[in-house]
């Protein structure tokens, strides 16, 4: 535990740093105050700031030693729009923001691995700190690539982390392969004719089609994916109508699927899309079906994914790193990332019970600072494991 011990001694810095922002939330694509501070401490620890990738993404570069090798560490920075119930004091300011999520944990962390590193420069290489913002809902991380994070910061191979609620802190779990799904979203218009509802004869009810619709997208996964495979079809809103005694003109319906292979991604798409539109035709209508890939699955590459475990259990030891976590349904845009580089995408406990228990994307959830110096210490490892200084 001596590098944590290292950490331990920034600790109240992290903290500090982490519950001002914590305070202080910002949402995808506004992180302006956020990003200020962030550029603002990396160029206090004398690293070279880069900004503007994504409107507000912010990448800090550190070089140490002779070596051309570099490495990418990635931190979201985006909140969510939720009322917070918290009362203490770094509650947030902003009506209708919180960090319900763990990102001003997670750039916090990457903060203090910075400012470590940047102190006791004991690599070979270059490191390129990311800090992205909007990673829910809108997926910043592709913003950072498609604007060419990768072409301006080239990297080997790219890392990330999130906290995880209900492990241990000091325990980190993982996994090569698919870790989190994809997270597509669809929405679909019915149009139909309305009518009395005494004559459904005379009209053509796009209620009843959207009904069966939905059950009839449920068989994609019953009987069109590899039962070995996993997919997910939620139809989350249903909206139609005015009144009880009329037949409505039109009906929509909107929500998400999850997936962990592209081909899988591929399947149910083609298959909602063929159901929806021959099923609407059907029932003498017509169909606007509308599908978004917003979020690709986030699948690590086996050598990288090696290099964390190996980093992770130099740290905490073996008994507290499990390498064969079970994939979570949950998105992650890291995962385009992932596509552009090879890489690894890791969980970090924040606690179990009381302090840190609490599920993200509550409004009663807060990120245990206990876990600042755990997750800087992995950045640090991870590091000079893989930029080694030359003898």
């Amino acid at each position: 535990m001596g590098l944590i011990d290292d950490l331990r001694a920034i600790q109240a810095d992290m903290t500090e740093w982490r519950r001002d922002i914590h305070k202080h939330p910002e949402t995808a694509f506004e992180e302006e105050r956020t990003a200020d501070k962030v550029a603002g401490l990396l160029e206090s620890f004398g690293m070279e700031v880069h900004r503007g990738l994504a409107k507000t993404g912010v990448v800090g570069s550190l070089k140490a030693g002779t070596g051309n090798r570099a490495i990418g560490l990635r931190a979201d920075m985006d909140a969510l729009d939720l009322t917070e119930l918290n009362s203490f004091d770094h509650k947030s300011v902003n009506d209708g923001k919180m960090h319900a999520c763990g990102h001003d944990g997670h750039t916090a962390m990457l903060l203090g691995a910075a400012c470590h590193l940047s102190r006791n420069r004991d690599f070979d290489g270059t490191v390129h700190f990311i800090f992205q913002p909007a990673e829910e809902n809108l997926a910043g991380g592709r913003v950072m690539v498609d604007e060419g994070l990768f072409e301006r910061f080239p990297v080997e191979a790219v890392y990330g982390m999130h906290n995880w609620p209900g492990m241990e802190v000091g325990t980190f779990a993982v996994r090569e392969g698919p870790m989190m799904a994809s997270a597509d979203f669809f929405e679909l218009t019915l149009k139909g004719r309305g009518g009395h509802g005494a004559y459904p004869h005379m009209s053509r009810d796009p209620v009843l089609a959207a009904a069966h619709i939905i059950t009839a997208w449920q068989s994609i996964v019953a009987r069109n994916v590899d039962p070995m495979k996993a997919a997910v079809i939620s139809a989350t809103e249903i909206k139609s109508g005015f009144t009880g005694n009329v037949i409505p003109e039109t009906a929509y319906i909107q929500g998400t699927t999850r997936t962990f292979d592209p081909k899988v991604q591929d399947l149910v798409e083609e298959r909602m899309r063929a159901i929806a539109t021959s099923m609407a035709e059907g029932f003498g209508m017509e169909a606007d079906f509308v599908y978004q890939r917003r979020y690709c699955p986030t699948i690590n590459s086996p050598e990288e994914t090696g290099h964390a475990v190996a980093a992770a259990r130099a740290l905490v030891g073996e008994e507290n790193v499990n390498d064969n976590v079970t994939p979570h349904m949950g998105a992650e845009d890291f995962g385009w990332m992932l596509q552009a580089r090879p890489g690894c995408y890791i969980f970090t406990g924040n606690g179990t019970g009381g302090e840190g228990g609490c599920e993200v994307h509550n409004p009663n959830y807060d990120f245990n600072d206990s876990a600042l110096p755990v997750g800087a210490a992995y950045w640090v490892q991870l590091v000079q494991m893989q930029l080694p200084q030359q003898a």
